[in-house]
């Protein structure tokens, strides 16, 4: 297999048509991109369940443009591009199935469309396996059809650096710089702090490598996050005061941003646990974490094969990018969630790929014969452990819905019905299900006050929900506690009447 260095592409590694003339999308490259993206959709439609409903985070981010209640407090840290990815579905439509197919179908065009941007940089059975790594780990699958905007970003940051590297071997391609602009957008569309720091290490480059040469690139890539953090910057100095002050506030919220390990935190969670906040509990067995450890030295192993082979950027580029990606997440929060590690994951793919295909290519003999034999038992076991660790979190997911589920439910027939409020507990997911609106006295999402609560008592039915039953706090001293599914609903004494007056 014969490889160019980074200086100097040659014709065969470019994007265009093949020699039959065929349109790039009709070769057998595209199909086998096109297969991989296609398969990733089936699989999410086939194992996470449409009937999984909406998680905590997801239930904010759809309430915001569901006309099926009122839209949940949207904190600092959160941005507004998955919300608008949604609204074509959420808008209209309170189905949760449907909306699974809808960001089915569309993760599955996402990661197509990122596989492309590595066209000629790589091998396109090279490529294929990439995705094929990256949309077989559970959190990928999970996330996929989800109101998250994690994969998102994922999608965005394997795009630009796959663009960047086409655009900075041939400046005359204005199709590379567009897809640069297009998926810095698309990380700052779902997350602006994200986006820098999968960013940092391209703009790092065009600034002190030859920027005089580099200046329509450099365009491109602060374009792209210029236009797609505009929202979340305009947002931030009409509700917070300024960028600082809203990074500021995202911080507190977040638990305070500085030097933390949460190298281990991210180890817990990877049993299928969705957030580890506080992260307690026992790591997962060695068969679980196993792939985490081997990833790295996979990237190492692709890194010294490009070193060799005289193309070191186009390997290290995204090397570097997936390390700047995980820093914030590995190091500078306490607590952890498996998703925040999908940039990294998705950069990381195509270089591991390609170590692995080196390796089961390598001259005849029995040294090849063990890398494949290795090669296809690791890959077996790997699929096996994500596919397992998958049907984990979508059981733990789908049972705490149907007691969400539940909980609204037990409110409905204790006459609580819109307009309403919900506060406590699981109030967010409870009182989406109900009609209701949410708020919170404390915690990493307080929006309100006891005193503003009992305000709104007088004039509409306010519940607090409790897991266990409890002394409750002064403005609910003389609400009515009743068990529900989820444990204890205290309801205010409008509530109370309300219900009197249904069931009369």
């Amino acid at each position: 297999m014969t490889r160019t260095s980074d200086a100097a592409p040659t014709s065969a590694t470019r994007h265009g048509p093949p020699p039959s003339g065929r349109p790039p999308w009709r070769t057998a490259g595209e199909w086998w991109l096109a297969a991989v993206a296609a398969a990733f959709t089936l699989l999410q439609l086939a194992l996470v369940r449409t009937g999984m409903g909406l998680g905590w985070d997801e239930t904010v981010y759809v309430s915001q443009v569901s006309t099926h209640a009122p839209a949940a407090f949207f904190s600092a840290p959160r941005a507004r591009g998955i919300t608008l990815l949604v609204a074509p579905v959420a808008s209209w439509s309170s189905s949760t199935a449907l909306l699974r197919v809808y960001l089915a179908v569309l993760s599955g065009l996402g990661l197509y469309w990122a596989l492309r941007a590595w066209r000629g940089l790589f091998p396109v059975r090279v490529l294929a396996a990439g995705g094929a790594l990256f949309a077989s780990l559970w959190i990928t699958l999970f996330y996929g059809p989800q109101a998250m905007p994690n994969y998102w970003v994922a999608v965005g940051a394997s795009a630009t650096v796959g663009f960047f590297l086409q655009a900075r071997a041939d400046r005359s391609r204005r199709g590379a710089l567009w897809g640069v602009a297009a998926g810095a957008a698309l990380m700052a569309w779902m997350r602006p702090t994200d986006a820098v720091w999968c960013t940092l290490p391209l703009l790092a480059l065009v600034l002190f490598v030859r920027p005089r040469r580099q200046l329509r690139l450099l365009l491109a890539l602060v374009a792209g996050l210029a236009a797609g953090a505009t929202e979340w910057i305009v947002e931030a100095y009409a509700d917070y005061g300024g960028v600082g002050a809203r990074l500021s506030a995202g911080s507190r919220i977040q638990g305070g941003l500085g030097l933390h390990n949460a190298v281990v935190d991210q180890l817990r969670s990877l049993g299928g646990r969705a957030l580890c906040r506080p992260c307690t509990g026992a790591i997962p067995s060695a068969p679980v974490i196993a792939w985490w450890f081997v990833l790295p030295l996979l990237a190492a192993v692709a890194l010294v094969i490009a070193v060799r082979a005289r193309r070191t950027t186009v390997t290290l580029l995204p090397l570097v990018c997936a390390l700047t990606a995980a820093v914030p997440y590995l190091f500078l929060i306490g607590y952890a969630a498996p998703r925040f590690l999908l940039p990294a994951y998705a950069l990381l793919a195509i270089p591991v790929a390609d170590a692995l295909a080196q390796l089961v290519t390598a001259p005849a003999g029995r040294r090849r014969t063990v890398a494949v034999t290795l090669v296809a038992v690791g890959i077996a076991g790997h699929l096996a452990v994500q596919f397992a660790v998958l049907e984990r979190a979508v059981s733990r997911t789908t049972a705490e819905h149907r007691v969400w589920v539940r909980t609204a439910a037990d409110l409905r027939r204790l006459g609580v019905r819109p307009p309403c409020l919900v506060t406590g507990g699981d109030s967010v997911p409870v009182a989406f299900d109900a009609g209701c609106a949410s708020a919170h006295t404390g915690g990493h999402d307080a929006n309100t006050t006891g005193a503003a609560l009992a305000r709104t008592a007088r004039t509409m039915p306010v519940v607090l929900l409790t897991t266990h039953r409890v002394h409750p706090p002064p403005y609910a001293r003389t609400w009515q506690p009743h068990r529900v599914t989820g444990g204890y609903a205290y309801l205010a004494p409008a509530a109370v009447q309300q219900a009197e007056r249904h069931h009369a």
